[in-house]
């Protein structure tokens, strides 16, 4: 495929997605027919408000309006991962990047602002911290990620509140922030950035460009680095090129085998023991290993991995039967875990949810994928890819998506930038409003 073919095709992709993820939504409106409106009635209820799971409660609801829905999210408001780092930039203020769930309930899903304390694969009950219980049919689960502590030595789940990974969006977000604000002149920022598998494989190489835009107006001699638990990342000649472009030698990455590997650190002190060296810090990030959400692994739903095997094409878990696991804590085959992978496998899902319910075949249809990475508030980049299903398992498709142009002009980053900031309000509209 020539570069002028394969560009065209990433453009299509790409406004597809900023306009509300079009690709799987046009294939899957067309297979929940009208015959299941008329049946296949049933209770399905969806646990986590995140990206996955309040997209698939409401297309639940889209695809089959007569399905009673539930969704079950200790949160009253979901504060986004994407766009978190924006905030820690000082491009925008958390209101901003925070999620009510007011537009689900217009569109018919009964929301339940409560913690899930156990569920009963056999009889199909979740059992609520208060002691209500709710039955259900189906279950799609989407409980995000959680850490693996006590990796390094002196790091356990404590230290987050002193050392933060601002992972989770919210309370941690503010934290990073308020550290980088109050880092003195001339001071170091390091972050440990974690190993496969994790949330947002560019997230952190962003938040890097992020620090480096607050940093470069308000303390413009601090320096970044990045001690990296792996050898390589996403769309890693793009970042280092938009680093040396925009911030110069401000940023600083050691890859896992040139010295990235930490051993320990010294929390008190901020001190990292890496083998790059002994390193003192100003403001560490220090990002754990992940895996799946505490609820799936308390439900049975992991494997060794510490993430949920799952049958990709419809997204029931391979552990327990009328039990679907989507977003971060699913194993779908070459799908990252992002905001745009989560909203796409929970469109799927609930199609096969309502097709299961009407007591029709499963479908397959195609998975987008696209993140974008701000550098500077004009300066973006950005990977789409698209999915098919062969055998129950998700490939790539050949030729489908891409990524950002090497050495391109300042006007397509800018446009980029701009795509970026479109893409968040678009998904934001279409799964909370």
């Amino acid at each position: 495929m020539s570069q002028n073919k394969h560009s065209v095709s990433r453009r299509n992709l790409l406004r597809l997605s900023a306009a509300g993820l079009a690709v799987p939504s046009a294939l899957l409106s067309a297979a929940c027919s009208r015959e299941m409106t008329r049946k296949g009635e049933g209770e399905v209820v969806v646990i986590g408000g995140g990206f996955g799971g309040a997209a698939a409660a409401k297309y639940l609801k889209r695809y089959n309006p007569k399905i009673n829905v539930t969704l079950i999210e200790p949160k009253k408001a979901y504060v986004t991962c994407p766009a978190s780092n924006w905030v820690i930039g000082g491009l925008v203020e958390m209101e901003e990047i925070t999620h009510t769930y007011d537009g689900l309930k217009k569109h018919g899903v009964n929301v339940m602002h409560e913690v899930v304390s156990s569920v009963d694969p056999q009889k199909r009950v979740v059992t609520l911290s208060d002691g209500q219980k709710v039955n259900y049919d189906r279950l799609i689960v989407s409980p995000g990620i959680d850490f693996k502590w006590g990796v390094h030595e002196g790091v356990d789940e404590d230290v987050a509140n002193i050392i933060p990974h601002a992972w989770k969006a919210g309370d941690q977000t503010r934290l990073l922030r308020d550290q980088l604000r109050s880092m003195r002149q001339g001071g170091t920022f390091v972050m440990v950035a974690p190993p496969n598998p994790f949330r947002c494989p560019p997230g952190p190489y962003e938040r890097a460009g992020m620090v480096a835009h607050y940093l470069s107006k308000h303390n413009p001699t601090a320096n970044i680095l990045i001690l990296d638990q792996k050898n390589k990342f996403s769309k890693q000649a793009l970042f280092m090129e938009g680093w040396r472009n925009n911030y110069g030698q401000m940023i600083e990455w050691v890859a896992a085998m040139d010295g990235g590997t930490v051993f320990g650190i010294d929390v008190a002190n901020k001190i990292i023991d890496a083998d790059y060296g002994e390193v003192k810090a100003d403001v560490i990030n220090y990002i754990p290993a992940q895996k799946a959400g505490v609820l799936a692994d308390q439900m049975g739903l992991t494997d060794e991995s510490g993430f949920c095997p799952v049958n990709q094409q419809t997204f029931e878990s391979k552990v327990h039967h009328n039990i679907h696991v989507i977003g971060d804590a699913a194993m779908a085959g070459p799908m990252p875990k992002s905001g745009h992978s989560a909203v796409s496998q929970a469109k799927i899902c609930a199609a096969n949810v309502v097709q299961s319910l009407a007591e029709l075949d499963p479908i397959s249809a195609k998975n987008a994928n696209t993140c974008y990475s701000l550098i500077t508030p004009d300066y973006a980049i950005s990977v789409a890819a698209v999915y098919d299903v062969k055998d129950k398992q998700i490939v790539p498709v050949e030729g489908a998506g891409g990524v950002s142009r090497m050495n391109a002009s300042l006007q397509e980053y800018r446009m980029e930038a701009n795509y970026t900031r479109g893409w968040y309000k678009s998904i934001t509209d279409e799964v909370w409003g």
